[in-house]
């Protein structure tokens, strides 16, 4: 087989035959994790350019003491411009980045669609660039994994390794975005579920160094976000920091339960796009309009209230707006972009939109973190908080809670600002946002929707083997079955054709009505005087139960240990059998993929 790469011919199996006589595949993965986080890295920068770039044509001759029409103009036209890319270019779901990730690696054996490496980057820097309320990070985090996944899937690495080689690529993705090679490695721990042994970390930590190595190179020192540390942590202050974790994870409850609320409603006009389209577009200019710091990732404003000391310097946010020049509403106006950046986000994906929720949970968290120590100093509550520190904090809060990622958050926050020096206040605001949000909500944004269909991974080994075994790969396809009219004569004939201990009985229309157990009819089995006098449904059985083709294959474990059964039938949603799944089979392949799942 020859395929063509960059236009050359090339013996693609005479090279893999190579590779596995002359590299191990555990050299190979780190040779592939440094690829990985080569591209991703090129990835994020071209993504990030071409925002910017789109950025400053649209919005240069912008003033900052009056509104500006235009802002309902262009995020419109960039939901628009995007829904006909997806729509005629793409002709595929590439919406929740990370979600997808998480879905491929639980049902779909980490194989990602060459297309990913793509087509997030250009979707979502169009999106953002004319305005809208998303992030590139869940889209660059698909881009990286897809990158990984391609290349593993090319070279015909096992599933094991396409699983390692998709954390790769999310890892560099993160630490490419945010110069963060830590917190990029901890997001594909603590996100993707991925195990942590040192056959995963070693190559996952090459990704994330040679994306961040590479990032430097292509931009500098440049940093998305410019922190300085107001004054030193006191440890008068561990209350008000428990104060704002609890905060946070109200915050992101708030957060999460509006984004499925607003994601529903546009689900609803899923059959009607340019419905869709003008719901979404018009709530997300308005929106805009009134608030432009809703503009895009929003990363200036975060930078607003990270760097400013004083009321001038705060007040500048308010630029663009209605708001400019009365420094008095500052309050006002950030405690209603904290409430509105989430419609914001929901009309831009919901609208027809490419983006993520990283970005807007870290500008609600800045928000909210800026609006919780205000009102605190306003009110002479406690000991004086300063603002920019607590909305540092507030941004790992948020993090921690939409994410159920505390640690992420902690860490990532760090790194993108330096802000070390603030490390146990993080840890302490990280710690009570996920405590708080837990009682609410078990999953995270990402792996709500998946946890529904009991199709997410976890850090369980035995329910992630469960998730990962495939229900479609252990069914037995049984193309001998019986009709209830049949007579016995002709049944026995159908047993002598059969390798099975049963015979499934259907009607014309392939519906399950029972089931021949050849051991319950071996009394009257060879009596041929009998052939002409019963028939098959006197004969038949109801089976102990029956499986659905959706049920989980912790549902099919759970039926087959209650029923004791050897062999269950599938029916699908039609009530069609579709075959069996035999126990002995089933349990060997479990224990296959416990064996891999496990190994190091």
């Amino acid at each position: 087989m020859n395929k063509k790469v960059l236009g050359y011919s090339i013996p693609v199996n005479r090279v893999l035959s190579w590779r596995e006589r002359n590299i191990s595949d555990r050299h190979f993965t780190l040779m592939l994790s440094f690829a990985v986080g080569f591209f991703a890295a090129v990835a994020a920068f071209i993504l990030h350019w071409i925002i910017k770039r789109i950025e400053l044509l649209l919005t240069n001759g912008f003033t900052a003491y009056s509104f500006n029409w235009l802002y309902l103009v262009f995020p419109v036209v960039g939901i628009l411009i995007t829904s006909l890319f997806v729509r005629y270019v793409v002709k595929d779901n590439i919406s929740h980045g990370i979600t997808r990730i998480l879905y491929a690696i639980s049902t779909k054996q980490s194989r990602l669609k060459a297309h990913n490496c793509w087509t997030s980057v250009i979707a979502s820097a169009v999106t953002i660039g004319f305005g809208g309320s998303v992030g590139a990070e869940a889209p660059i985090v698909l881009t990286g994994s897809a990158i990984g996944s391609n290349l593993g899937q090319f070279f015909k690495m096992n599933r094991r390794i396409l699983m390692l080689l998709v954390g790769c690529g999310a890892s560099a993705a993160i630490a490419g975005i945010f110069k963060a090679p830590i917190a990029g490695v901890v997001f594909t721990f603590e996100i993707l579920m991925i195990d942590l042994t040192m056959a995963s970390l070693l190559p996952i930590l090459i990704a994330s160094v040679t994306a961040t190595c590479f990032t430097y190179l292509f931009v500098g020192n440049n940093a998305l976000f410019h922190f300085t540390l107001g004054e030193d942590w006191l440890i008068e202050r561990v209350p008000a920091s428990i104060l704002l974790g609890v905060a946070c994870g109200l915050i992101s409850l708030y957060f999460i339960r509006t984004m499925n609320f607003c994601e529903g409603i546009f689900g609803r006009l899923k059959s009607r796009p340019y419905v869709r389209l003008v719901v979404g577009g018009l709530l997300l200019s308005g929106l805009i309009f009134v608030f432009p710091s809703l503009y895009g990732e929003g990363y200036s404003s975060i930078n607003i209230l990270l760097n400013g000391t004083t009321e001038s310097e705060w007040g500048s946010i308010l630029s663009n707006s209605f708001f400019y020049g009365h420094d008095k509403l500052l309050v006002v106006y950030v405690a209603l972009v904290l409430l509105t950046k989430v419609f914001a986000t929901s009309a831009t994906n919901g609208g027809g939109g490419c983006g993520g929720t990283f970005a807007p949970s870290l500008f609600i968290g800045a928000f909210g973190g800026f609006l919780f120590s205000r009102l605190w100093n306003m009110y002479g509550i406690g000991p004086f908080l300063p603002e920019k520190n607590f909305a540092l904090l507030g941004m790992a809060g948020v993090m921690a809670g939409v994410m159920h990622a505390p640690l992420t958050g902690i860490f990532l926050i760090a790194e993108i600002t330096g802000g070390y020096q603030l490390f146990t206040p993080l840890i302490i605001v990280s710690i009570f946002s996920y405590l708080t949000i837990i009682l609410f909500e078990p999953y995270s944004i990402y792996g709500m929707r998946l946890a529904r269909e009991g199709k997410l991974l976890t850090h369980h080994t035995d329910h992630s083997v469960l998730t990962l075994m495939s229900l479609d790969s252990i069914i037995h396809k049984e193309d001998i079955h019986v009709t209830p009219d049949m007579e016995l004569g002709q049944l026995v004939h159908a047993i002598s054709r059969s390798r099975n201990s049963f015979i499934p009985v259907l009607d014309n229309a392939d519906n399950l009505l029972g089931e021949i157990d050849i051991a319950k009819i071996r009394s009257v089995l060879f009596r041929t005087e009998l052939y002409h006098h019963f028939k098959v449904r006197q004969l038949m059985s109801p089976p102990k139960a029956v499986l659905g083709v959706n049920d989980p294959m912790e549902d099919v474990m759970r039926v087959f240990e209650e029923t004791n059964a050897i062999n269950l039938p599938v029916l699908s949603t039609d009530n069609r059998l579709i075959g069996y799944i035999n126990r002995t089979r089933m349990y060997a392949m479990y224990r296959q993929l416990v064996s891999d799942f496990s190994a190091d």
